[in-house]
């Protein structure tokens, strides 16, 4: 069965490096498949948290990124150590630096989908913007031969788990911690 899924995956990958390849798209991909880097998440996660109309998104999307980290980039990335596509077909010149831990999940895909969920259960509106650059970032990981589908497919619907656990899981720790007493301060 694996073997079939990797084929299909070679075969979409394949198909996107000859059919669908361009100068432009080379360039805007290469930079901003960045913009879903998790160091990138956690920026975002620091200027939410910074601001005051901000901070609860913030400390949300915060929390979801540690999750997706320690499941996704950490042990499901460890426990499963599919190999990228772009090891095993080294001869594809890549556009970006070539990633040095495993393939399944896509992280980017991931904290992208993460930070998405959260922002958009709080704030509807964002969907329009959202959803749309949550699909490009998974594309540009199988675009720029970094992931195969089934492990950007694997990334989103993990992401979106994870964004929806926090939301349903957040509301409830407000409420638990907001009943206590402040501490004293000194």
């Amino acid at each position: 069965m694996l073997l079939s899924i990797q084929s299909v995956d070679f075969y979409i990958l394949d198909f996107l490096q000859t059919m669908a390849r361009s100068s432009f798209w080379d360039k805007f991909f290469s930079m901003f498949t960045s913009l879903g880097d998790p160091v990138m998440i956690l920026c975002y996660c620091a200027l939410l948290v910074v601001m005051k109309k901000t901070r609860r998104d913030g400390i949300m999307v915060t929390c979801g990124a540690l999750i997706g980290l320690a499941v996704g980039n950490g042990l499901l990335k460890l426990l499963i150590r599919r190999d990228r596509p772009c090891w095993l077909r080294p001869e594809i010149e890549l556009l970006v630096k070539n990633p040095s831990d495993y393939s399944f999940p896509s992280g980017h895909t991931m904290h992208i989908a993460i930070l998405s969920v959260i922002l958009i259960y709080n704030h509807p509106k964002l969907a329009y913007a959202l959803i749309p650059l949550t699909l490009l970032m998974a594309y540009s990981r199988m675009y720029l031969y970094l992931h195969f589908p089934s492990d950007v497919l694997g990334g989103l619907i993990l992401g979106v788990g994870i964004g929806l656990l926090v939301c349903w899981l957040f509301p409830k720790a407000e409420k638990k911690f907001s009943g206590r007493k402040a501490l004293p301060e000194n």
